[in-house]
């Protein structure tokens, strides 16, 4: 059995994801696509070791900030955890919110590819949207990510033909659990949570700016890339502040949105006031249909 939970930022993942490991005998796998680096611990989210509870917990803090990391290398080191966990008759539970990391592991789902020809410096993220749109494909992608980005238009100039093909799981009892709650909870979870790690984040921010280090997840993670203003005098904290909930709430959105169109998610609304009673209600639905 695998157990795979998903869902927008702040929603609840991790302390799930322990309760669950806690009652199937489980050990963790991240599916985060910023908890992989060591020391962005703040701005990540990423669970204490006083909240991991003793849960043996996978591909956390496995690369440095300044190394690149991408969903081929995932898909490589996430199977070989899955496949040890199974073999010593424990119970995966992969957590996270970056879709296409799960979708790597889990699917038969290969990667073709393609020289990037062209790095188009020269255009925005917008002028680079268009130019995608402008060969009229059916592409899933996020607009934000601008590697993704490059990388789709140098495919398509280079006579890519995107087909959509129904991907098959390449494992067997698969359970995905969403969990969810009102747009005004999450939106204010969201907000309170910036407002307590703002500090915390950029004493842990500051080192690498003070030292010029650029990387891939310093330019791209939510609440890194915002300070980069902040630490150049371009922007007030408050504003990066703002704009670091802005990206929150928006980021929140297009994960619910992929996860309803690309997965079998079974949602569950949390609730706060005995986090527990969702943990049955979970758990219940398992039983319910393991081994169906």
């Amino acid at each position: 059995m695998i157990l795979v939970i998903v869902g927008p930022t702040g929603v609840g993942k991790t302390r799930m994801s322990i309760e669950l490991a806690k009652i199937y005998d489980g050990e963790i796998v991240n599916a985060d696509s910023m908890q992989v680096y060591k020391n962005l611990d703040v701005g990540t989210a990423k669970a204490t070791l006083e909240e991991r509870q003793g849960i043996v917990h996978h591909l956390l803090d496995i690369k440095e900030v300044t190394d690149d990391y991408t969903v081929y290398d995932y898909q490589r080191d996430a199977r070989r955890v899955v496949d040890d966990i199974l073999k010593r008759g424990k119970v995966p539970i992969i957590v996270g919110g970056t879709g296409l990391y799960i979708k790597a592991l889990l699917y038969d789902y290969h990667f073709f590819k393609y020289p990037n020809k062209n790095n188009y410096d020269n255009l925005s993220n917008e002028e680079l949207v268009k130019k995608i749109n402008s060969y009229q494909k059916d592409i899933e992608y996020d607009q934000y990510n601008r590697r993704r980005l490059v990388s789709i238009l140098n495919k398509l100039e280079q006579g890519w033909e995107p087909k959509k093909e129904e991907l098959k799981l390449i494992y067997d009892d698969v359970y995905f659990i969403g969990l969810t709650t009102d747009r005004e909870k999450l939106y204010d979870i969201i907000n309170k949570r910036f407002d307590k790690m703002i500090k915390p984040l950029i004493e842990e921010v500051k080192p690498y700016y003070l030292k010029h280090i650029e990387s891939k997840a310093l330019k791209t993670g939510i609440g890194y890339k915002e300070l980069e203003g902040y630490f150049n005098k371009e922007k007030t904290l408050e504003e990066v502040v703002e704009e670091c909930k802005k990206n929150s709430r928006n980021y929140a959105k297009r994960q619910y949105t992929w996860f309803k169109r690309q997965m079998p998610v079974v949602w569950f609304k949390v609730d706060y006031d005995d986090f527990l009673n969702t943990v049955r209600d979970v758990a219940n639905y398992v039983e319910k249909n393991r081994n169906i």
